[in-house]
C-alpha cells in the first residue's frame, strides 16, 4: 500500500523538523519534503506533487492564504490542511474558501493531525468540533457575537490589519505583501471605515490590542 506523502510548509525550523520526524514514525505516512517559504513551497509542490500539504498561514515571504489559493487552483488534487496558531474563528472559513480541506490549531494534540490527514484523503473536510459549531452559527448569526466587524473584512484587509498590529509600517507591509505604498494606504482607509475608527492612530491601536490579546501568532 502506498504511503500518504506529506509536504510541510512552515517557517519555524524546530516545529517543522519535529513534525517531520513525528510523521515519519506514523504508519502509512511519509514526509516527502519541507519548505520554509512561499518560493520554496512552490518549487517543492512542482517537484514532489505531495498528497497532502500541512501549511502555516504566516510565512516569512508571503501569506499562506494566498499560497493555498494558488496551489489549489494549479493542483486541485492536492489536499491542503492549514496548520496555524491564528484564531480559527476568524481564519478557518477563510482557509476553506481559499481551497484548504482542513484547519488545525498548532495547540491541538498530534492525534488530530493524523485524523485530519486521513479525513481529507478520504474526501472529507477536517475542522475542530468547536469550529464546526461556529460555522453553523455563521449560517444563523448571533448579532451579539464578538468582533462582528472583523467578519466584514476581506482576506487582504485582515492581513493588513494583522500586520499593522504586529508593528509593521505601511512600507514594510507593502514589501511583505508585494503591494504598492498607495495600495496599502487604500486598505488602511477601508479598515478605518469598516471598523468605524476615526483616524490612523486609532486603527494602529486597535490592531495592536488585537495582537496583544493573543488572537494572532
Amino acid at each position: 500500500m502506498n504511503k500518504i506523502r506529506i509536504l510541510i510548509v512552515e517557517d519555524h525550523h524546530f516545529f517543522r523538523s519535529g513534525l517531520s520526524q513525528w510523521l515519519n514514525q506514523q504508519k502509512g505516512i511519509v514526509c516527502c519534503g519541507e519548505a520554509s517559504s512561499v518560493q520554496e513551497a512552490r518549487l517543492a509542490v512542482e517537484q514532489l506533487l505531495p498528497d497532502v500539504i500541512l501549511m502555516d498561514l504566516r510565512l516569512g515571504d508571503g501569506e499562506g492564504l494566498d499560497l493555498i489559493s494558488e496551489i489549489s487552483q494549479n493542483h486541485p488534487s492536492i489536499r491542503i490542511i492549514a496548520l496555524s496558531q491564528f484564531d480559527e474563528d476568524i481564519f478557518a472559513h477563510r482557509a476553506l474558501q481559499a481551497g484548504a480541506r482542513g484547519y488545525l490549531m498548532k495547540s491541538e494534540a498530534t492525534e488530530s493531525v493524523m485524523t485530519a490527514i486521513h479525513q481529507v484523503m478520504s474526501g472529507g473536510i477536517h475542522l475542530s468540533a468547536r469550529m464546526e459549531a461556529q460555522l453553523l452559527r455563521n449560517i444563523f448569526p448571533d448579532p451579539a457575537s464578538r468582533d462582528p466587524n472583523l467578519a466584514r473584512l476581506s482576506n487582504r484587509e485582515l492581513q493588513v490589519f494583522q500586520l499593522l498590529g504586529a508593528g509593521m509600517t505601511t512600507a514594510e507591509i507593502g514589501q511583505h505583501l508585494k503591494l504598492s505604498h498607495k495600495t496599502i494606504e487604500t486598505y488602511r482607509e477601508h479598515l478605518k471605515q469598516k471598523l468605524h475608527l476615526p483616524d490612523a492612530t486609532s486603527l494602529v491601536r486597535a490592531a495592536k490590542l488585537w495582537v496583544e490579546a493573543g488572537k494572532w501568532d
